[in-house]
């Protein structure tokens, strides 16, 4: 099984490697803590009271994630949960030695892995409530004995366990929304607190990836992102300007909506030569 379990995109975008990424020059954004862990059991509560009411029929409609099954979809929900488990159990790194935004760009090494482990868990554990509870309760327990700053070494690098939680927020309300999509009516609502911590990282990543501060990109009411070379704004209206909605931005970053698409859809507004992001997206593949 895979060591790390990380977020899933549909196979035809091509990754994007941590390796090839610029360093963040800026100061990295804070999370707060207490609030992060809150949204993590938050979210997965959710997604838990809505798979118990899943019929088997259900289970086996297809996602829009490369041949997964609805069941496979919640099999991949636990299992990115279970990374922190297995994560905690492996040695701590002697220091941390990434930021938590550059996990946005480690997310595709392992994809093969991923989905074999995905797809032998899902034919596992055919009572997928009991798995899920489990989870809840182990998590929980971990949670509780392991300080924020106990330093974990996942696939991105070495980061302590409160930045980690942080990723699992973009874990958990990508694929809520990807079980959202396969299930006409489930409407598994989204935690605040766990799409404004998803929408933050994914908009720093997009600033990491491409550094400037020619284009304001807003994704009101969580995250304001300064990005791309150019002239930089500095009071007044900027010139370049980017505006969406948070879910919309999330699917923008993983590849679930393509930039030309929401455009035209006006799901995001954007005016200025450097305005368009089409070829920066998405973030995660």
């Amino acid at each position: 099984m895979a060591q790390t379990y990380e977020s899933r995109s549909p196979p035809a975008t091509a990754p994007h490697r941590l390796t090839s990424m610029p360093p963040s020059r800026k100061r990295p954004r804070a999370y707060d803590p207490a609030r992060t862990r809150a949204a993590v059991l938050a979210q997965f509560g959710h997604v838990r009271e809505a798979v118990d009411g899943l019929r088997a029929e259900q289970l086996d409609r297809p996602t829009r994630l490369g041949g997964w099954s609805v069941r496979e979809l919640v099999a991949h929900l636990g299992m990115a949960l279970t990374a922190v488990h297995r994560a905690l159990e492996r040695p701590a790194p002697p220091k941390p030695d990434v930021q938590v935004v550059e996990w946005a760009f480690a997310t595709a090494a392992s994809a093969a892995a991923i989905d074999d482990s995905t797809r032998a868990l899902a034919a596992g554990r055919p009572d997928l409530g009991a798995y899920l509870a489990d989870i809840d309760t182990t998590l929980r327990a971990l949670l509780a004995a392991h300080p924020g700053g106990r330093l974990l070494q996942t696939a991105a690098g070495a980061l302590p366990l409160d930045d980690y939680l942080v990723t699992r927020t973009v874990e958990l309300v990508v694929h809520t929304d990807d079980l959202n999509a396969a299930v006409p009516g489930l409407d598994v609502p989204l935690d605040r607190q766990a799409l404004a911590a998803a929408t933050r990282l994914l908009a720093d990543a997009l600033a990491v990836k491409a550094p400037g501060g020619a284009t304001e990109v807003r994704v009101p009411p969580y995250a304001v992102v300064q990005c791309v070379e150019g002239p930089r704004h500095t009071r007044g209206t900027p010139p370049n300007v980017v505006e969406t909605d948070p879910l919309t931005w999330i699917r923008l970053a993983t590849g679930r909506l393509a930039w030309t698409d929401a455009v035209a859809e006006a799901k995001v507004s954007a005016s200025g030569e450097r305005a368009g992001l089409g070829e920066l997206l998405p973030l995660l593949a």
